[in-house]
């Protein structure tokens, strides 16, 4: 099993930045792929961007593109999303999981989901 536990979220202006991330522990040696996931206010989970563990790839949603970086650092077995130009509708609860299927954005294909961290951005 693979524990997962976010942290970093907060409060922002619209325009600013702000750095989540994901700690893994357990058997983090079954991770090929993690990604991220936002819910909003009303609305139901959506990817957001995913990574191969040990390189080779990356995936953003368009909506994130260009703003939110993903990356990680296996040596403290740590992801993170750089979410830069933020705006209102970013706000959400934001998930990390492990990847099943590699390069999948489904739901379905993540397990190991952490408890979330809430990010608000106001305008």
């Amino acid at each position: 099993q693979v524990q997962l536990v976010e942290s970093g979220g907060g409060l922002v202006q619209a325009g600013g930045s702000l750095r989540i991330s994901c700690a893994a522990s357990g058997r983090t040696f079954n991770i090929d792929s993690m990604g991220w996931f936002r819910q909003g206010p009303g609305k139901e989970r959506e990817f957001v961007a995913a990574l191969a563990w040990n390189g080779g790839w990356t995936d953003y949603a368009g909506s994130v593109k260009g703003r939110f970086t993903i990356s990680r650092d296996k040596d403290k077995n740590t992801m993170y999303l750089q979410m830069n130009s933020l705006r209102p509708e970013d706000t959400a609860v934001y998930y990390c999981a492990r990847g099943v299927v590699p390069g999948s954005r489904r739901l379905s294909t993540y397990d190991s989901w952490g408890q979330g961290t809430q990010v608000i951005v106001s305008s």
